[in-house]
């Protein structure tokens, strides 16, 4: 096959967005659950849908040609590999495809205003910053819990391979969300007991999954925000793409929360995407775009990173890469200081 020239390469960029469209309608149709048991005629679809039968073989038709989904001789759909991600099961990439294709894609439809005035489209688009906009709105909060589970969930089992717990006490994930984190650490370490803290709502959406995974006794969960305390009694403190969501100011206080309530021997664990220098592809320079649209932070670099944490009473140890595009960034303690 002949190489793609310049202009079929930004061809196929300028049109990224036809695609990622096409799989936002699917997922909010529900259509990979309708084919799960059998394939089904666009007709068949379109009633269980209540959409436009020719409409919906045309969006179907698209999806199959790049393999969501497939069309056989009778004109039916079935699942495909990829077409399973998008089935409403735990894990999957149903949530983040209709999250992506609401306020998300909105957002970065005003990516020009972001770049002009270096702040969040998404508030002025949406009237409130984004993660006051889902404590206002209780299903786009669920959808959000599940995104995150499903996108970041590869990233979980890839920083336990790279980082060893071992000799953690008690580890309190920051800004932890739906649990998965902390649940899946405790799960491997059994004698660590965790403590999860988000703002209240979020607490409120993640004690039962605690209870469910069996680490109601194990596991603290506590509301409260981040920009006026953390709790105290663990020797390890992890947050997982917390920072990036915020700009310096907003991160030196959080960091200085957390470093009020370290042990002297204790931890901190940064797990972020980390800029690398150079043309080089990186999911982070992408991710870095959206982190300005929609909350207004940014990803950093490893030198950037570095000065945060001396800016906030913190040494950067080492930087663990991870076979996912995350690495954990640890730090400790100035000795020292107050």
């Amino acid at each position: 096959m002949p190489e793609s020239t310049p202009q079929e390469q930004i061809s196929r960029m300028l049109t990224g967005y036809w695609l990622s469209q096409a799989l936002y309608v699917a997922a909010k149709l529900g259509l990979a659950d309708l084919v799960k048991a059998a394939p089904r005629s666009a007709p068949e679809l379109a009633t269980a849908t209540g959409t436009h039968t020719r409409a919906l073989y045309r969006l179907l038709r698209a999806l199959a040609s790049v393999a969501v989904f497939a069309e056989d001789e009778q004109q039916r759909f079935r699942l495909t590999p990829m077409a399973e991600c998008l089935l409403d099961a735990p894990g999957s990439q149903r949530a983040l495809a209709i999250m992506s294709g609401e306020e998300h894609f909105r957002a970065f439809g005003d990516l020009l205003y972001s770049v002009q005035t270096g702040e969040p489209a998404f508030d002025r688009l949406m009237g409130a910053p984004v993660f006051d906009f889902l404590q206002a709105h209780p299903e786009q909060a669920r959808i959000f819990d599940e995104a995150m589970t499903g996108v970041h969930g590869r990233e979980t089992a890839a920083m336990l391979e790279a980082y060893d717990f071992s000799g953690v006490r008690v580890l309190a994930d920051i800004g932890g969300g739906s649990g998965s984190v902390v649940s899946a650490i405790l799960k491997k370490y059994t004698q660590m007991h965790g403590i999860l803290y988000d703002l209240p709502a979020v607490i409120e959406r993640a004690a039962p999954r605690l209870a469910a995974a069996g680490l109601a006794n194990r596991c603290q969960a506590i509301g409260g925000s981040f920009f006026a305390s953390v709790p105290i009694g663990a020797n390890v403190y992890l947050m997982r793409h917390i920072i990036h969501d915020w700009d310096d100011d907003n991160c030196r206080l959080i960091l200085h929360n957390i470093r009020q309530v370290l042990p002297d021997h204790g931890r901190l664990l940064v797990v972020e995407s980390v800029v690398p220098p150079g043309n080089d592809p990186s999911f982070g320079k992408l991710l870095d775009l959206a982190m300005l649209v929609i909350p207004g932070g940014e990803e950093r670099t490893a030198e950037e990173y570095r000065k945060l944490f001396h800016a906030t009473g913190f040494e950067l140890t080492r930087i663990l890469p991870t076979t996912a595009d995350v690495s954990v960034i640890e730090g400790k303690k100035f000795p020292g200081q107050a």
